[in-house]
């Protein structure tokens, strides 16, 4: 089946989270290691990311710290070191073989202008703030689909989380690629996923004349 748009998950597919645990371990004065493990332990038990942070600060209200980190100019940030290395080779190689290519995910408005400043070969760009949807909700997905060139099958979804990305892709009809990077990339399986990929490289190689 001919592929005509390939859509990608933006944190742990493109970019690292890194500096996101990071900035929330300093803006909370506890460890980075000592974060990065609460992060460890909770993705590994299936519960939210920021359970993290609720261990770490307990009784602690994260969408109202959010705003606070916001209101102290210490929100969102992303820079070219951010992204993963194999992110514009492969999204380029993507677009010059005719693909569309789309990025969407679960992030708040401001890392919509983030990424279009760092003027990635995208042929689009949302986030699920912009959208008022987000993953794995049936409605995310029904967004993909009215955005993205092409049929359901000739859609591919790309993320690092089976429950969150390849599953609900699946179920909306698209096709999937489950990509094993990040904590939750590497150690859950996705049975849904039509390509299960070490990098976005290889992703590429096997898209690309589909």
């Amino acid at each position: 089946m001919a592929i005509r748009s390939v859509v990608f998950d933006i944190g742990e597919t493109l970019t690292s989270d890194t500096r996101y645990w990071a900035d929330w371990a300093r803006w909370l004065g506890v460890p980075q290691h000592t974060l990065s493990a609460l992060v460890g332990m909770v993705v590994a038990e299936g519960r939210d990311n920021a359970d993290a942070i609720r261990i770490a600060r307990p009784g602690i209200d994260v969408a109202a710290e959010w705003r606070a980190r916001q209101a102290a100019g210490q929100g969102d940030f992303l820079d070219e070191s951010d992204l993963y290395p194999d992110v514009r080779p492969a999204l380029g190689r993507l677009r010059a073989a005719g693909l569309w290519v789309g990025i969407a995910g679960n992030q708040n408005a401001q890392v919509t202008g983030l990424l279009c400043g760092l003027d990635l070969p995208a042929d689009a760009i949302a986030t699920s703030g912009e959208w008022g949807v987000s993953k794995p909700s049936a409605d995310f997905f029904e967004r993909v689909l009215a955005w993205a060139p092409g049929e359901p099958h000739e859609i591919v979804y790309v993320g690092d989380h089976p429950a969150n990305d390849v599953a609900p892709a699946a179920r909306a009809g698209l096709r999937s690629a489950h990509l094993r990077r990040g904590p939750i990339g590497l150690t859950a399986t996705a049975p849904d996923a039509g390509w299960t990929v070490d990098s976005l490289d290889q992703l590429a190689d096997l898209l690309i004349g589909q």
